[in-house]
């Protein structure tokens, strides 16, 4: 079975000595319950796993009685016991419970590892930051980049580009219209219906599901507040728009990229430009086949670009930079990474007519920036995507 980067990152500090709580957090289906297996295999601790799922009545009680039970495992074994619990986010106020007992197990000395799993970054990040400060480290399960699809899956650089990085759908790619509602039911719904609307009180929840598929058939390309109401019944106004794409965004889905700019008050001025996390998103949105997105120049273009997007923000939550796009006056960068002081410029050929010369109108402004072009001869497309270049100098 394929094995992912996280697995031995889990196993590496599984076996360290305790210290933190490890907290994996990604999107749906991504496999971090699989990747947690995986990692859990290869130590010689005795391990207590249980899921979140069974806890349908008294969940709090249910946290604390299965916490218990390890303790138990614990001083039967009289050695280092790791405890997983998946899915946590399902336990209401489950951050303070993990508190009280973590520091009643630093405090009498019980040599209890933990892992926590949970599909929802929504509910978990409100967690970690009313609770937990300093108790924990986070491990990041981002959507299957192309070279794990390859190495998996056998994917080409086509099927990657529409199918996208949920591992659960691969099997599915020779079957459009199953790998759809795959998409749908198992990672669009849930993603919306239940992380985000679970989390947050969100008044207009159409509103939601609409934003959602405009910004993702739109991913790739800006729009305006101001054309994003024109174009959905019942928007309400700008600050609601803002706020339901920050919530699309934490939930590892659609997000908004900023104009990158040195000055912070024009950057949060900016207009939104649609990206998605994972192409797939973008093609269930849209609907259409693969042949006709593929054989369409601008709606691919869109895809390649959005394909390059999707990696860059993986990346940025693994590597800590951040992800902008840039236009002055007609020229325009597709995308801008800035980690400190470190600024690189990546422009995409990606087949669909656009004009030139945006890099080097951005190198006047920025001459300490370092540029790429992906999909040029120096950097294909597919070598890129299969993370073979450096980012940053």
């Amino acid at each position: 079975m394929f094995e992912r980067k996280l697995v031995s990152q889990l196993f590496q500090r599984i076996t360290e000595k305790r210290h933190f709580i490890q907290i994996v957090i990604g999107p749906r289906q991504t496999g971090k319950t699989t990747a947690v297996t995986q990692a859990i295999k290869k130590i010689k601790l005795p391990v207590y796993f249980v899921s979140a799922d069974a806890a349908a009545a008294l969940p709090r009680q249910w946290l604390s009685n299965e916490w218990e039970q390890s303790r138990v495992l614990q001083k039967q074994k009289n050695k280092d016991v790791l405890l997983v619990i998946d899915e946590i986010q399902k336990i209401s106020g489950w951050s303070s419970i993990v508190k009280q007992l973590w520091d009643e197990d630093s405090r009498n000395g019980i040599p209890l590892k933990v892992i926590l799993t949970g599909s929802s970054a929504l509910l978990l990040q409100k967690g970690l930051k009313e609770s937990l400060m300093g108790r924990f480290e986070v491990l990041y399960s981002p959507h299957w980049n192309f070279y794990e699809c390859k190495k998996a899956f056998g994917y080409t650089l086509e099927d990657f580009i529409f199918f996208g990085g949920y591992p659960g759908a691969a099997t599915l790619k020779n079957d459009e219209e199953r790998w759809a509602r795959y998409i749908g039911s198992s990672i669009v719904e849930p993603t919306i219906s239940q992380d985000v609307l679970l989390m947050e009180e969100v008044r207009k929840p159409a509103l939601l599901h609409s934003l959602f598929k405009l910004g993702a058939i739109y991913s790739a390309q800006e729009l305006s507040y101001t054309k994003i109401m024109g174009q959905l019944q019942d928007a309400g106004n700008t600050v609601t728009l803002a706020h339901y794409l920050d919530l699309l965004e934490k939930a590892n889905v659609l997000c908004g990229l900023q104009k990158f700019s040195l000055n912070k008050v024009k950057v949060r001025q900016s207009s939104p430009r649609f990206m998605v996390f994972d192409t797939s998103l973008m093609t269930y949105s849209d609907g259409a086949s693969r042949k006709r997105l593929l054989e369409n120049s601008e709606a691919k273009g869109h895809l390649v670009e959005s394909a390059v997007g999707a990696y860059l923000l993986a990346k940025g939550k693994e590597e800590d930079f951040d992800v902008f796009w840039w236009r002055d006056r007609g020229n325009e960068v597709d995308f801008v990474l800035q980690k400190g002081d470190k600024i690189t410029a990546v422009e995409v050929k990606s087949g669909r007519l656009k004009k030139n010369g945006g890099t080097l109108e951005f190198k006047k402004l920025y001459p300490q920036a370092l540029s790429l072009t992906v999909g040029s001869s120096n950097f294909k497309l597919e070598d890129f995507l299969l993370g073979k270049f450096d980012l940053f100098k």
